[in-house]
């Protein structure tokens, strides 16, 4: 399960849109409406971890080694 930012799309410029957060499977399609007010949302994309490999890697073992 994935945990998802949302953010309503309020409809008076002047009012601040609310974030929440819903646990989601993956495979859940996006929400459309907040479930407290009915408004309008929009899926946050926030930034990830990814992976961070340290030391050698699988590619650089492959190479010739040079210089002996």
């Amino acid at each position: 399960m994935a945990t998802y930012l949302y953010e309503t799309i309020p409809t008076n410029p002047k009012q601040k849109p609310r974030r929440f957060e819903v646990v989601q499977k993956m495979s859940d399609s996006a929400l459309k409406t907040d479930p407290e007010s009915g408004l309008p949302v929009r899926r946050i994309i926030t930034g990830g971890s990814g992976w961070i490999t340290h030391g050698t890697s699988i590619l650089s073992m492959k190479s010739p080694r040079r210089g002996r």
